[in-house]
């Protein structure tokens, strides 16, 4: 694929046990605030750029076939490889999720940094294709090799992302200093790219209710970040945020670092600077005594039980329970467990 090398996987995992979906898995703990987590995931500025055409074909690759044997090993490989920090954009149609985007992709190549786009849209019920197509939608140089934007269609998946959107981070995360997802317009419970990016930011448009929906169960559990777009609006602006940071007050931060509200314009660029700092403040906790890695680990363990739901149904988890089988270990790669437990409920009665 013409790939550079990758960032060091960071170590210091250490076994333990989680419980979810009434399956029993074992994973890393957050307990070593070792210096080799933080030169491991220290966002690098890199002059090698990507191979575009390469990567599409991989991507298409995936799309086509995720189960064949060369996917399996291309997605493993990228697993041991991570390297991107992850933020995930999502939020009401219409709020500016694109324009942020945008801004945010501008921003980070001013920095040096290589940037890959996941834009998830809404299907097209003819072709079944991407009815938007963020390539256009999200404004960026196409010549600049160290940039690339993947329109991925919904389909028929709730919850605001694609099927292939793991597989395609995941690959995305080895090769990028950041990888952004944004999510087709969601609404109070479409909360899955929580379960695949790092970062979660939530916008919120000023004057369109979008603040009294963002307090509504659901929404509220899962940004890290909230920002109340077109800050530019004025009076409307701050009277979103003010209604956000309220919805918030009630909330459980997450561990000590408690969500932040932000007003940001991508048109006039107001508030940028504050928004990628408060990225980079959440990217430095997570990095902190090793919580990324069990994050990622709980994500992955989490995708790999909802795979298995379904291929094979409740009655799947609940064989693989009987069965005794982990869902995923410390250290596992997840795309081939998926394969091994699969094989596993297909072959055993």
């Amino acid at each position: 694929m013409g790939r550079r090398s990758l960032l060091p996987h960071s170590d210091g995992e250490v076994p333990a046990s989680y419980a979810g979906e009434g399956v029993m898995f074992s994973g890393p703990r957050a307990s070593r605030p070792a210096q080799t987590h933080e030169r491991a995931w220290r966002p690098a500025v890199h002059k090698t750029m990507i191979d575009k055409r390469s990567l599409a074909a991989s991507l298409v690759e995936l799309e086509r076939d995720p189960e064949s044997a060369v996917s399996q090993k291309l997605l493993d490989e990228a697993w041991r490889t991570p390297k991107a920090h992850v933020v995930g954009v999502t939020g009401p149609p219409g709020v500016g999720k694109s324009s942020l985007c945008a801004a945010l992709v501008a921003a980070w190549r001013r920095q040096g940094r290589t940037v890959g786009v996941i834009a998830v849209d809404p299907s097209s019920k003819a072709t079944g294709g991407a009815l938007l197509g963020d390539r256009v939608r999200i404004v960026h140089d196409s010549a600049d090799s160290g940039s690339f934007v993947r329109s991925m269609a919904a389909r028929d998946r709730l919850g605001g992302l694609a099927d292939q959107t793991i597989a395609a981070m995941v690959l995305m995360r080895a090769l990028f200093d950041r990888v952004l997802i944004e999510t087709v317009g969601v609404g109070q419970s479409e909360t899955d790219v929580a379960g695949v990016a790092d970062t979660v930011v939530f916008c919120v448009q000023p004057g369109s209710g979008d603040s009294l929906q963002f307090m509504k169960a659901g929404i509220v559990e899962i940004p890290n970040l909230v920002v109340v777009t077109k800050a530019d609006m004025g009076a409307a602006a701050e009277r979103a945020l003010a209604d956000v940071a309220g919805a918030l007050s009630l909330a459980t931060p997450d561990g000590d670092f408690r969500t932040r509200t932000l007003a940001v314009s991508s048109r006039t660029g107001k508030g940028m600077d504050e928004l990628l700092a408060a990225l980079d403040a959440h990217l430095a906790h997570l990095a902190a005594e090793g919580r990324l890695v069990v994050q990622r680990h709980r994500q992955a363990a989490g995708w790999v039980v909802e795979s298995v739901r379904e291929r094979f149904g409740k009655r799947g988890l609940a064989r693989l329970q009987a069965l005794g089988l982990d869902v995923l270990a410390a250290g596992g790669q997840p795309f081939q467990r998926l394969a091994e437990l699969s094989a596993k409920l297909e072959t055993t009665p």
